[in-house]
């Protein structure tokens, strides 16, 4: 009988300390489940602050690309074997653009000034964030690597043009690089219908909807050639900058300089209108270079 006992005791201890291991087992394991789901929020936390810093100087690099395509584009002109660049083919439609500066208040375009251009960029190197959680630290040092060297190659060219423009000021000075009005860009340098006619024809400049009497300055330093009327254009302004470089403004309200009239970059020298065959307020702007028209975009250095 005590033996029996004894036995029956045994079974319910061993039952005991059985059921007792399995319950810290499973309570390791929930600890050990809720630390790796805590590394794991850390882990995507981490990430995506990783995505954004990435984001950021991406755009950074993009801007400074653009930046040194642009000087390099200007300091072409100095060359006399230059080719110059040839029209692009017609785009598709692409949001309005505001340009010149300060905010806009109004995201319409204006109505009838011409169809919108179509501006291309170049690709992110960031994934999209559905592929978030599924990168490893191999895939995040490689893209700081390669982010890493695109950096420095562009620091040695912005580097190299620093030096290059430290002995071209008098060029530098004579580039349109500044926008010369503010506001809405209705139609880009590109192939594009006529408003009137409806053919495929060249655009040969941007058009920039802004309201009559908007101010207009000179993008660089020069001398006024031309002040008068022009055909379809109405009032027109050309400003000769050297260098085979001129500017040309359209469908003006008003001319506030004269023929001869010295100029400097930034000065207001007329005012945003209507005349000539126009179906909206709007500048017609132009950049020619020795005679032949040229993207005014390629001369833009500030944002």
């Amino acid at each position: 009988m005590l033996v029996r006992f004894a036995v029956a005791c045994a079974v319910v201890l061993l039952g005991l300390m059985g059921m007792m291991a399995h319950y810290f087992s499973v309570v390791s394991k929930v600890a050990e489940n809720a630390l790796i789901r805590a590394e794991n929020l850390e882990l995507q936390n981490r990430w995506r602050e990783a995505e954004q810093k990435f984001a950021h100087i991406n755009d950074e690099l993009d801007r400074v690309k653009r930046l040194n395509a642009n000087l390099r584009h200007i300091t072409s002109l100095n060359d006399p074997d230059r080719k110059l660049s040839m029209p692009p083919s017609e785009s598709g439609q692409a949001p309005v653009e505001f340009v010149g500066g300060g905010v806009a208040t109004e995201p319409a375009r204006a109505a009838g000034v011409g169809p919108v251009g179509k501006v291309g960029g170049e690709g992110k190197m960031i994934a999209d964030g559905d592929s978030k959680g599924a990168l490893e630290d191999g895939d995040l040092l490689k893209q700081l690597d390669e982010l890493g060297k695109k950096v420095k190659a562009q620091e040695g060219e912005a580097r190299a043009l620093q030096s290059y423009f430290e002995d071209q000021q008098a060029l530098l000075a004579s580039a349109p690089s500044i926008w010369p009005v503010r506001g809405w860009v209705t139609s880009d340098f590109s192939v594009r219908l006529d408003p009137y006619t409806g053919e495929r024809v060249m655009h040969e400049g941007i058009d920039v909807a802004g309201s009559v009497g908007t101010p207009v300055r000179a993008p660089a330093d020069g001398t006024v050639v031309f002040n008068g009327l022009e055909g379809g254009y109405g009032h027109v302004l050309v400003i000769d900058h050297g260098y085979g470089l001129k500017t040309r403004y359209g469908h003006l309200s008003r001319i506030d300089v004269k023929l001869g009239d010295k100029v400097k970059r930034g000065q207001f020298i007329a005012a945003v209108g209507n005349s000539g065959r126009s179906t909206g307020p709007h500048l017609h702007y132009e950049v020619r270079v020795n005679g032949v028209a040229d993207n005014p975009r390629k001369f833009i250095l500030e944002e």
